[in-house]
């Protein structure tokens, strides 16, 4: 993915080809950046399962193969001039498009897999275990506004157009967009749900690195109690920004010009967050042994094989002899 995103890049610079109302580039370069973060994620969570590793292993296996698929047939078709995304137009672009579908559905598949591990997994710092748990589940929910997007839209009928879906509702894909994103600005955009949906992956674990790197400042982060209410308070106003950005680009919204039905459920979110926030700083602290005083609380390391030796029976009876 690093190696595609420097090819984008290239041919961003020195290729000035429009398609779909975009550079011709774009998509493979935000794709390929977006596929780096991802894998990287998933990466660090799968090193820290203490159980169910091979399955983990292959899932995650699996998830850079079928992103490797789908990533080729996107460079593939920029090479070409064509969509990749929704393209019927020919019989070899919608076999294209179909496989791309197929390798979406059994990525999303493998997520899910490494999804159930995480919950079963045993995490010493719990905040960290719910921030990844609530950002993968997240995740999963932001991917599959993807298949949403496969419906024909307006004037569309499968088997007769060669554009058959769309990202944009309510107006057709190519208009006026936001720069870099090229989310529509004059109707709703599914990508928006999608990529932040998607991006929660990173953001929750980012949230508990933040509280960490707070707690020698503020003496109520040190208590492990307030960092998992902290956690579980930011995952809840995460999941419902994800829900209205949802509903409203389901409406035919766009994200930079909300409503006043949207602007007031935002509104609801801030402050159930807010007062959230304050009655997870505000609770009764854990018991002393949750408190790390002085020193930012310790990130979960990669889970390691226990080791026997022959060593283990004496190192027992002198510990015994010690107490």
């Amino acid at each position: 993915m690093c190696a595609l995103a420097l090819v984008s890049a290239v041919g961003l610079v020195v290729d000035d080809r429009v398609l779909a109302g975009a550079r011709i580039w774009a998509k493979p370069f935000k794709f390929s950046l977006s596929f780096v973060a991802y894998g990287l994620s998933l990466a660090w969570m799968l090193s820290l399962l203490d159980r169910g590793r091979r399955a983990g292993w292959w899932a995650g296996t699996v998830v850079a193969a079928t992103s490797t698929i789908e990533m080729l047939i996107i460079t593939g078709q920029v090479v070409r001039g064509k969509r990749s995304h929704f393209n019927h137009q020919t019989p070899f672009d919608e076999t294209l498009f179909n496989a791309m579908a197929v390798t979406v559905v059994i990525l999303w598949l493998g997520t899910v897999v490494i999804a159930a591990l995480l919950l079963r997994a045993r995490i010493a710092d719990r905040a960290s275990a719910w921030a990844m748990r609530c950002g993968i589940t997240i995740a999963l929910a932001g991917a599959a506004v993807g298949f949403l997007m496969t419906q024909p839209a307006a004037g569309q009928r499968r088997g007769e157009s060669p554009v058959v879906g769309a990202h944009s509702v309510g107006v057709p894909d190519g208009g006026p967009s936001m720069p870099l994103t090229g989310w529509s600005t004059t109707g709703g955009d599914l990508r928006v749900p999608h990529f932040f949906g998607m991006h929660a992956l990173q953001l929750l674990p980012l949230l508990v690195m933040a509280l960490a790197v707070l707690a020698p400042r503020v003496a109520r982060l040190a208590d492990e109690r307030v960092r998992l209410r902290l956690v579980l308070v930011g995952s809840a106003a995460y999941a419902a920004l994800f829900g209205l950005v949802t509903w409203q680009a389901l409406r035919g919204q766009p994200l930079i010009h909300p409503d006043g039905a949207t602007l007031t459920a935002a509104g609801l979110i801030a402050c159930a967050t807010a007062v959230g926030a304050y009655a997870a700083l505000r609770a009764p602290a854990g018991p002393p042994g949750r408190v790390t005083a002085g020193r930012p609380p310790r990130l979960p390391e990669p889970a390691q094989p226990l080791q026997l030796t022959q060593h283990t029976q004496p190192l027992q009876k002198d510990a015994e002899v010690t107490s």
